[in-house]
């Protein structure tokens, strides 16, 4: 068991809590029971290791080790996995896990099409609620021009391990809409200066639908790449709403005219 956290191995894990750390192995990590059960269910995701805190081990993340019994196991100590972990108060179980997702141009997307690209979102909780929308839904995800990643810590707690659910593809913003054009998908941008109400746009068939960060908004390249921008109303002192938020109206308002 490792007990040091200035142990190298210790010290290599731990940069998988930051973006280069990720980039530079082709690995992150994932926390919590139900993550790491959807991590091991999806046919993309390839488990490299266990990192197991005995003392800390929880029923649900004992049986996930008893179901794989044949990946490595790293022992540390409690306090050791407190360096590691995300959460303030972690379990016992870490997985180090790779994944390839599929390029733009090979996206599976659900019939009919229904995708939701994200743009420039900049807070991980903020994209991982988009993914746990989608997933709800029945959508795709397009990450563009992306300032945090899907497998961010904080993006597949926000998310519930959907970002192991729900198709995705990660792309810079020309190249999405160069796609959406190329897969004649209908697209509806969200603006607060738009005119038509959400509930009056255009879902039914193949459709996109377009949010960006809180603070700007889509900018003039989005909207100008639109077939159709819409706003969702707002009553109070608020000039907007959370972007998950207003992704899951407009999915679920996609889902309402699909009825049937």
């Amino acid at each position: 068991m490792i007990t040091s956290r200035q142990n190298p191995k210790v010290k290599a894990l731990a940069r998988l809590k930051t973006k280069r750390g990720r980039k530079e192995a082709g690995a992150f990590l994932v926390e919590g029971a139900r993550e790491i059960a959807r991590a091991l269910a999806s046919e993309r995701v390839r488990p490299r290791q266990w990192v197991v805190a005995p003392e800390r081990i929880a029923t649900a993340e004992e049986a996930l080790l008893r179901a794989h019994p044949d990946l490595p196991q790293l022992a540390v100590a409690a306090h050791v996995m407190e360096k590691l972990a995300y959460r303030e108060h972690p379990g016992g179980l870490l997985l180090v896990a790779e994944a390839r997702w599929p390029p733009l141009d090979a996206l599976p997307l659900p019939r009919p099409p229904l995708v939701v690209v994200a743009v420039g979102i900049e807070k991980p909780g903020n994209l991982g609620a988009v993914f746990r929308s989608a997933d709800a839904a029945g959508a795709a995800v397009v990450v563009a021009d992306p300032r945090v990643e899907p497998f961010a810590p904080q993006t597949i707690r926000a998310s519930t391990g959907t970002v192991f659910t729900v198709p995705f593809a990660v792309a810079p913003g020309e190249a999405v809409r160069s796609w959406l054009k190329a897969a004649g998908l209908f697209t509806v941008a969200t603006s607060p200066a738009a005119e038509t109400l959400y509930w009056d746009a255009k879902l039914k068939g193949p459709v996109a639908i377009l949010v960006g960060p809180e603070e700007t908004g889509l900018d003039s390249p989005w909207l100008a790449a639109a077939d159709q921008t819409v706003r969702v109303p707002m009553k109070g002192a608020a000039d907007s709403l959370n972007t998950s938020v207003t992704a899951a109206l407009l999915l679920y308002e996609a889902l309402r005219q699909r009825r049937g």
